[in-house]
């Protein structure tokens, strides 16, 4: 053996211990760098406020949890959770006050929840529960946290009363893994927008009629431009003379293809998807365009326009109206702004701001659908209002329900308490017009005197002197000044 051979055999041991150093801080080092990733991967899969997943980690356990239920043939659920008319909390409370409303309410969904659950913060008030089990399970869930939601939450030391909405999805029921959070989130919104604070399952139908609003969405945003709407005026009567003394503006959609789309189907879909403040702006003045031309011919007569509580929202509303009104030549007291007993009942500073503006303004306001909402005497008094229209549905059975006939008593005394005029819409038969001439009404509006007509028709029916039902218009709409029709 050579010198260099025994060196070499020197040498073995330790290039082996440094062989085996190297690998075993590589392997501690491996450890480290994995329970760092491991850690950092758990921090960045919760949300920081609530502590809940996210949604990417939600989703991450959702896929492991549908190869489980392909293998065993089981079912699990994925309920989706959104706090009604969360807007009105930010708005009254605040950004902070909000916040903690958001996390108050994703420990009450992981309190409801099994431990085993896995529960997710969508959004900003949105949140995903995933669960094992199928409609029976998840149902039972539901109900959980409907109720543990009507429990009051404390907001600054007021006791806050709020509503959810969820939206349920099966797998393999409902839909392939990769669409059943969509699934059940589509239940969900169906379900708040037909007022939520419940509890629905995903339906396939669903699917067919969120497309069918889009669809319609779409041509409404471009039904102004094609200029595919139109104002018909159903005539107000006097209860006394029977003759016509105003009039109030309904906005018709005339579709190219679907012909005419009820307000009570497109109005609704307005205001979900913020297209009420330009229709509403339109409606205003071409109510004012359409008085200015009947001005134009001899007719002077007070035009009655919806509100929408978008618009008394708005911080120039009156001012906008009264220079629509200055440019028509059209006095504030010929306008009528028709605003419903909920929107009139907000206590919201915009809106008594709003008021507040068309008092001084001078603009007659009307309290419309009175009866529905939960208007008192004091309430009423603070209010600029000249007048209340009673809701049809009182006035439809009042003839044949005794409990319509004590509603409308009580509502027109309430009235003349106020020192307010009273008017019911919707009247249909010659029973109901003289039901409410002996209980005091000062107007009625309904299907008996006219149907809603074009501007120009009721300008030729004015002209003639008297409606199809033989409804004359009062002299005073003929006068050169609008201080008679006052009288």
């Amino acid at each position: 053996m050579n010198t260099l051979q025994v060196l070499g055999l020197c040498a073995l041991p330790v290039l082996l211990w440094l062989y085996w150093r190297e690998r075993s801080t590589h392997r501690k080092t491996t450890a480290v760098m994995s329970r760092a990733l491991k850690d950092a991967t758990e921090r960045l899969g919760h949300d920081d406020r609530t502590g809940l997943l996210t949604l990417d980690m939600f989703e991450a356990k959702l896929n492991e949890a549908a190869q489980w239920a392909d293998q065993s043939a089981q079912s699990l659920s994925v309920l989706t959770v959104a706090i009604d008319n969360f807007g009105l909390i930010s708005n009254g409370f605040g950004e902070t006050s909000a916040a903690d409303v958001v996390k108050l309410a994703a420990e009450r969904l992981v309190a409801c929840a099994d431990p085993a659950a896995a529960v997710c913060k969508v959004a900003t008030a949105d949140y995903a529960l995933l669960v094992s089990g199928g409609a029976d399970a998840s149902t039972l869930l539901a109900q959980r946290i409907k109720a543990a939601f009507a429990q009051p939450f404390d907001i600054e030391g007021e006791r806050v009363n709020l509503t959810c909405s969820i939206g349920i999805a099966v797998y393999p029921l409902h839909g392939a893994q990769a669409n059943i959070i969509n699934h059940a989130t589509l239940a969900m919104r169906s379900l708040q927008s037909s007022g939520g604070a419940d509890y629905c399952l995903y339906d396939p139908k669903m699917g067919s009629q969120a497309r069918e609003e889009a669809l319609l969405v779409n041509d409404l945003r471009q039904a102004l431009q094609r200029g595919h709407f139109e104002l018909y005026f159903q005539p107000k009567i006097d209860a006394q003379s029977l003759q016509v003394t105003a009039a109030e503006a309904l906005i018709r959609w005339h579709h190219p293809t679907r012909g005419f789309v009820s307000p009570v189907v497109f109005i609704p879909l307005a205001e979900k998807y913020g297209l009420i403040g330009p229709i509403g702006t339109w409606v205003i003045e071409e109510a004012c365009r359409q008085a200015h031309g009947w001005a134009d011919s001899g007719l002077r007569m007070r035009v009655a326009v919806n509100i929408s509580g978008y618009q008394m929202r708005q911080d120039n509303l009156v001012e906008f109206i009264q220079g629509v009104l200055a440019a028509h030549g059209l006095q504030p007291q010929r306008f009528t702004c028709e605003i419903t007993e909920t929107v009139a009942m907000e206590d919201t500073q915009a809106t008594q701001l709003t008021f507040e503006k068309m008092r001084h303004a001078g603009f007659h306001v009307s309290i419309d659908d009175f009866g529905t909402g939960y208007s008192s005497l004091a309430s009423l008094q603070r209010l600029p209002a000249a007048e209340l229209k009673i809701d049809r549905a009182f006035v439809m059975d009042l003839e044949q329900n005794e409990m319509s006939r004590s509603i409308v008593k009580s509502i027109v005394q309430l009235a003349k308490a106020c020192n307010l005029r009273i008017v019911a819409e919707g009247v249909e038969t010659t029973g109901q017009r003289d039901l409410l001439v002996a209980m005091g009404c000062d107007d009625l509006q309904g299907y008996l005197f006219s149907m809603p007509v074009s501007g120009n028709e009721l300008q030729k029916m004015a002209m003639n002197r008297f409606s199809a039902n033989s409804a004359e218009f009062r002299d005073s709409l003929y006068a050169t000044s609008f201080m008679n029709d006052m009288k």
